[in-house]
């Protein structure tokens, strides 16, 4: 079983009262809806540009 660590996410507070609802229509806590999310999420985001290759794109349009 994975090691869990307790950590403290600010969330605007429109997310958090949908997370909850989310939650809830699932029977289901936060942290399960959070972790789920993640893993959806994760392949997307990774094909994003991270800040280098963002710097490294505005320099070579100057």
């Amino acid at each position: 079983m994975a090691t869990k660590k307790k950590m403290t996410l600010y969330l605007p507070e429109e997310l958090l009262n949908d997370m909850r609802q989310e939650a809830l229509r699932q029977d289901r806590s936060l942290s399960w809806i959070m972790e789920a999310a993640w893993k959806v999420a994760r392949e997307r985001l990774r094909e994003m540009p991270g800040v280098d290759e963002l710097y490294e794109d505005f320099e070579a349009a100057s």
